[in-house]
């Protein structure tokens, strides 16, 4: 069974580079690299790992791109681009080695239901999937309804929900499963299981508050359109990377072993296209 973390990232950093990282997040405001997570992947057995943007910044992606060319284990990248550019076609050609997606962080634009609609963007993704490219979807609970018309427009390729959507846990499981349903009913649609304990209120979270939300994801989308990923390190603003892989490990203890398999790692080398011959296991 090969094993993936799907979404965690890397940065050098600057305050000004991510702006979204704020004052009361202290335990991010400092460099993360490959080698700083590589002991977490080894210790849960993790074959590889996917690193996201964090910034609208295409040298951020070539950074990415460079770093796990290095960094053994690492098999991929969902960088950003500019895909309302008019040259997006030859941009992808140009970075497709280790690149297996792109996002945009939607969800800090000032409409996000309008930068999801824009023609431009539309033409973009028509040339990101037709050239095999995943695309991951960053938006919260509030513009799950605009994502779901985003991604029945562009049914070409894959497109990733990342963080189950940042549902408003206060609300519940049942109330994110209304908000998601439409996203789940569209098969080229998987969700990411990331990031979920920083959506509590205040960072607060128990185990038994959170597994409605993996059991109610597992009713929509199945395990076969199911990824794991620790979304470190963004996640030790509330919990430690084992925390996180274990609140995902006991929520589907009771699948069966492929049902676990496509969990843990072969839904995200389907939908991201990874093969054994991109990068080695991280444990080499």
């Amino acid at each position: 069974m090969v094993r993936i973390d799907a979404h965690q990232h890397y940065w050098r950093y600057q305050p000004q580079d991510y702006p979204w990282i704020d004052d009361a997040m202290t335990a991010l405001r400092q460099d993360f690299g490959p080698a700083q997570l590589q002991p977490s992947l080894t210790a849960q057995r993790f074959d590889g790992a996917i690193a996201v943007q964090a910034r609208h910044c295409e040298a951020e992606t070539a950074w990415l791109l460079a770093q796990c060319a290095q960094a053994p284990g690492v098999r991929g990248v969902v960088g950003w681009l500019d895909i309302t550019a008019p040259d997006i076609e030859e941009q992808l050609a140009r970075w497709r080695l280790l690149l297996c997606g792109l996002r945009h962080q939607a969800q800090d634009e000032p409409d996000p239901a309008a930068w999801l609609a824009r023609n431009d963007v539309a033409q973009g993704m028509r040339q990101l999937q037709r050239q095999g490219y995943a695309w991951d979807l960053l938006v919260t609970h509030r513009h799950l309804e605009a994502g779901a018309r985003f991604a029945a427009r562009h049914d070409e390729h894959w497109i990733v929900l990342d963080h189950f959507g940042k549902p408003d846990i206060a609300r519940g499981a049942a109330h994110w499963a209304e908000q998601v349903k439409p996203l789940a009913a569209l098969p080229h649609v998987v969700c990411k299981l990331s990031g979920l304990v920083t959506e509590a209120p205040g960072y607060a979270w128990r185990d038994e508050q959170l597994w409605p939300f993996f059991d109610a994801a597992l009713a929509l989308f199945g395990p076969e359109r199911l990824m794991f990923g620790s979304d470190w390190p963004v996640c030790l603003l509330a919990a430690e990377y084992a925390q996180v892989y274990a609140l995902c490990d006991t929520a589907f203890a009771s699948l069966s072993s492929s049902e676990r398999a496509a969990i843990w790692g072969e839904t995200a080398c389907r939908v991201y296209g990874l093969t054994e011959a991109q990068r080695g296991s991280v444990s080499e």
